[in-house]
C-alpha cells in the first residue's frame, strides 16, 4: 500500500485561525480539567529514580540497548563525531621514586584542548593497567591543595592520614595508582586548572540566557539552537572523556584489557556516563554520586533527554557484568545501601556476575573521595586487575608537586585564550557540521544504515513509537444523535501513563471503516464553526462516510482552565535558564502532543469496530505534530494533510515555546521527519497547490 501525504499551502491553513476558538461540545464540567499526570509539577534532578531490575539476562540486553543509546543522543554523540590525530603534547617531565608525572594537553576538536598530568610507574615490564581519573566540583580541582585548618580537620575526622600529602586528595590517588604499577591520566573538567577556554562561570555556573548566543546561525552554548541540536558541555566534556580513552590507549605501555575509570562527584557523574557508553572501560568506579535521590545539580551534570524515563543507577547497572565499585557518604547517596545497591545487586546475580559489584559504605563521612574511599577503589582495582598488592590496599606519604610543577602552559607552552566567544561558536559550528556531513555520507552510501540510525535518534527525541504507548480506553460521557450520524463526547484515558484526552467522534450511521483525525490549535473545538455547527469540510468528510476524531492535545481545549491561548511551557522550580534542568527528565510538550495522536491511534487500530483506513489532517501549527506522529505511527496512517508552512525546529528561538523540541535539528529537522512517514527516504517536496483536502482524502 502506498501512504501518501499532501502538505498544504499555507493559505488554506490560515483559513482556519478565524475560529481558532470555536465552541465544540464539553466533556467535562466546566472548570474542570483531565485527570492527567502531567498537568502535576515537572519532575526534576531531585526526584526519585528508582531501577527496577530486569527479569532476565535477554530482557536487560534490549532494555540496556534503548538506555545506551539515549545517553549518546543526549550527548551529542548519535553518530560519534568523527575523530582528528590528538596531536598530544607531553613536557616537563618530573621523576620521583617509583614514579614520573608529565605534562600534557592534546586536541580533542580543532584548537580545543584538554589538560592534565599523566603519572607512570618506572621499571615498567610489559603491559601495565591505566586509570582514568575525573575530578568533580573542587575547585582548581587537579592544582588545588587543602589549607592547614582543612587538613588538620580531615585528619581528625580519619578523612586523610598525611600531613604533607593530605593537602592534594587528587595527586594521593595518582600517585599511589602510579607506585601500584598503573599509568594514570588525571585530566581537567572543563573551566577547572588548566582547561579554561570555556569558562567555569559558563560551564558550572550558567543561569541567564545570552542573546547574543541565541542565534540561527553561529549560536553558543545553552541557547535553544544548542539544545535543538543536541550540543552541551556535558557533551563536550564525555567527548573529553572519550578522546582521553583514545590517548591513554595510544601509550605503548598500557593493556587495553584493564582500563578504569574513577572520580566523585561531578567526576562520578562523568565516570557513570563514559563508562556506560564506551566498551574500552573495563572497571568502573564512580565515588559518591550513584544514588536514586539528587541526580547532579551543574549544568555539566545535565543534557535534554538524558534522564526522562531513567537515573543514575540504571546509568551504573549499564556496565554489567563488569567490575563495578561505589562509594556513599552523609549525603544524596547515604541510602545507596538501602535504595539501588540491592537491584544493582539483583542484576549482577542475573547476568551470573554476583561478586562484580561492590558498594563501600561511608555514610559518616562528608561529601568527598576521602582516603578510606580511595583504599577501597585500590581494593577493587588491585583485586580486578592481580596487581599483587597486600590488601587492603593502603596509601603511603609522598612528595607533593608544586602548582608550577603541574600546570601544562608555560612561556614554551602557552594557554590557549580564555572563556572565547569565537571558540566556543566555533565547535559547535564544527560539531554540527561533522554529523551533517556523517548523515549525508551516510545517505549516500547505505540507505538502510541510514534509516536505521536517523530513525534512531528520531526514537530518542520524540520518546519512542506507537509501541510504547500503553493501554487505552474509551469513556463515554455524552452521546447526541444528529441524523444522519452521531456526535460522542468522552475521555481517551492512556492507563499506562494516567493521561486522559477529550475527545470528540463524528460517527457516521453508514460508516465506510475510515477514520480521519483532525487536528487544529483550538483541539477538538476546531471541528466546529462559531455556531458551533461542524465545519463544511468536516461535515463533507461525515456525509462522505468517515468518522472524524477530534481531541484536545495536551494545553488545548479542556486542558486550560482560562480558555487563553497555550504561549508559554511549564518548567522546574530551577531559576537557572539552562534547558537542561527541565528537558532532561521532562519530555517537551511538543513531544507529548506527539504522544497524545499516537494514543488516540492506538484507540482507533485496537477498538472493536477497528478502522480500516486512517487518515491525518494537521492545520494551523499542529502540522509538524502530524508530521512526528506520522514518522512514529508506523504505518498506521493512509494519509495525512499537513500545513507546515515553513517551520523548522532549528529557527524556534524561545526555550518556552511549544514548538521547542531537543534534539529537533539534529536529524534533517521537519524534513526528515517527513520523509520518515513517507515509508522511503527521499527528498521532501512541499506541494504549493493540490486537490482540496477533503476531496483528496475521500478518494
Amino acid at each position: 500500500m502506498k501512504f501518501r501525504a499532501l502538505v498544504l499551502p499555507l493559505a488554506l491553513a490560515l483559513a482556519w485561525r478565524a475560529d481558532l476558538f470555536a465552541a465544540g461540545p464539553r466533556v467535562l464540567p466546566p472548570g474542570q480539567l483531565p485527570a492527567d499526570h502531567r498537568l502535576e509539577p515537572l519532575r526534576d534532578l531531585d526526584g526519585y529514580f528508582p531501577f527496577v531490575p530486569p527479569t532476565s539476562p535477554e530482557a536487560w540486553a534490549k532494555h540496556a540497548e534503548q538506555v545506551r543509546k539515549r545517553i549518546l543522543v543526549s550527548q551529542g554523540l548519535w553518530p560519534m563525531p568523527s575523530k582528528q590525530p590528538l596531536n598530544p603534547v607531553i613536557h616537563g617531565r618530573i621523576e620521583r621514586e617509583g614514579y614520573s608525572v608529565e605534562k600534557v594537553y592534546f586536541e580533542s576538536g580543532p584548537g580545543f584542548y584538554v589538560t592534565g598530568n599523566l603519572y607512570r610507574p618506572k621499571n615498567v615490564v610489559g603491559k601495565v593497567p591505566a586509570v582514568l581519573f575525573t575530578h568533580g566540583h573542587w575547585a582548581d580541582a587537579r592544582l588545588s591543595e587543602s589549607t592547614d585548618a582543612e587538613l588538620r580537620n580531615e585528619i581528625a575526622t580519619g578523612q586523610e592520614r598525611f600531613e604533607d600529602g593530605g593537602k592534594s586528595r587528587f595527586q594521593s590517588m595518582c600517585v599511589q595508582l602510579a607506585r601500584m604499577g598503573c599509568v594514570v591520566w588525571q585530566y581537567d573538567m572543563l573551566g577547572d586548572s588548566d582547561s579554561q577556554q570555556i569558562s567555569r562561570e559558563l560551564n558550572h555556573s550558567f543561569a541567564k540566557q545570552r542573546p547574543e548566543m541565541n542565534t540561527t546561525e553561529n549560536w553558543g552554548l545553552f541557547s535553544p539552537q544548542a539544545e535543538a541540536h543536541l550540543q552541551s558541555t556535558m557533551g563536550l566534556q564525555t567527548w573529553n572523556s572519550i578522546r582521553s580513552l583514545d590517548f591513554v590507549l595510544e601509550l605503548p605501555e598500557v593493556d587495553s584489557a584493564r582500563v578504569a575509570v574513577t572520580g566523585a562527584s561531578g567526576g562520578g557523574t562523568q565516570t557513570l556516563i563514559v563508562s556506560a557508553i564506551d566498551p574500552r572501560v573495563t572497571l568502573s568506579f564512580p565515588a559518591v554520586m550513584v544514588s536514586t535521590a539528587m541526580q547532579g545539580g551543574c549544568t555539566c551534570e545535565n543534557a535534554s533527554l538524558l534522564r526522562i524515563g531513567t537515573g543514575n543507577v540504571e546509568f551504573a547497572a549499564l556496565f554489567a557484568p563488569k567490575p563495578l565499585g561505589m562509594t556513599c557518604a552523609n549525603d544524596w547517596t547515604k541510602e545507596m545501601s538501602t535504595k539501588g545497591f540491592p537491584e544493582l545487586k539483583q542484576l549482577y546475580t542475573t547476568l551470573g556476575a554476583p561478586g562484580n559489584v561492590m558498594l563501600s559504605r561511608g555514610e559518616h563521612f562528608p561529601h568527598n573521595y576521602n582516603a578510606v574511599s580511595r583504599s577501597a577503589f585500590y581494593t577493587w582495582l588491585n583485586r580486578h586487575f592481580h596487581l599483587g598488592q597486600k590488601e587492603p590496599v593502603i596509601e603511603r606519604d609522598y612528595q607533593r608537586l608544586t602548582r608550577a610543577e603541574m600546570t601544562v602552559w608555560d612561556a614554551d607552552h602557552p594557554a590557549p585564550a580564555a572563556a572565547d566567544p569565537a571558540l566556543e561558536r566555533e565547535l559547535l559550528h564544527v560539531w554540527n557540521e561533522d554529523a551533517q556531513d556523517q548523515l549525508t555520507e551516510l545517505a549516500n552510501q547505505d540507505q538502510a544504515k541510514y534509516r536505521e540510525v536517523v530513525r534512531a535518534g528520531w526514537d530518542v527525541v520524540l520518546d519512542g513509537g506507537l509501541a510504547e504507548v500503553g493501554d487505552v480506553t474509551w469513556d463515554m460521557k455524552n452521546k447526541e444523535d444528529k441524523g444522519d450520524w452521531i456526535q460522542m463526547a468522552g475521555l481517551l484515558r492512556n492507563t499506562a501513563y494516567h493521561e486522559e484526552l477529550p475527545a470528540v467522534f463524528c460517527y457516521p450511521k453508514q460508516w465506510n471503516g475510515h477514520t480521519v483525525l483532525w487536528l487544529t490549535a483550538a483541539g477538538k473545538a476546531g471541528l466546529y464553526g462559531a455556531d458551533g455547527a461542524l465545519r463544511p469540510e468536516v461535515q463533507k468528510l461525515v456525509n462522505g462516510g468517515a468518522t472524524v476524531l477530534g481531541l484536545d492535545l495536551l494545553y488545548q481545549g479542556e486542558f486550560l482552565a482560562d480558555g487563553q491561548e497555550f504561549k508559554e511551557t511549564p518548567k522546574v522550580r530551577n531559576s537557572r535558564e539552562a534547558g537542561a534542568y527541565t528537558f532532561g527528565y521532562n519530555p517537551a510538550v511538543f513531544v507529548q502532543r506527539v504522544q497524545d495522536v499516537l494514543t488516540a491511534v492506538k484507540y482507533v487500530r485496537g477498538h472493536e469496530r477497528s478502522s480500516k483506513r486512517i487518515s491525518l489532517v494537521a492545520l494551523d501549527g499542529t502540522g509538524p505534530i502530524g508530521a512526528a506522529a506520522r514518522a512514529q505511527a508506523g504505518n498506521a496512517f493512509e494519509r495525512a494533510a499537513l500545513h507546515i508552512g515553513g517551520f523548522r525546529f532549528g529557527n524556534v528561538l524561545d526555550l518556552r515555546s511549544p514548538d521547542f523540541l531537543p534534539g529537533g535539528a539534529k536529524y534533517g529537522d521537519l524534513p526528515t521527519l517527513l520523509e520518515l512517514g513517507s515509508g522511503e527516504l527521499r527528498e521532501a517536496k512541499v506541494e504549493n497547490d493540490g486537490p482540496a483536502t477533503v476531496d483528496w482524502l475521500l478518494r
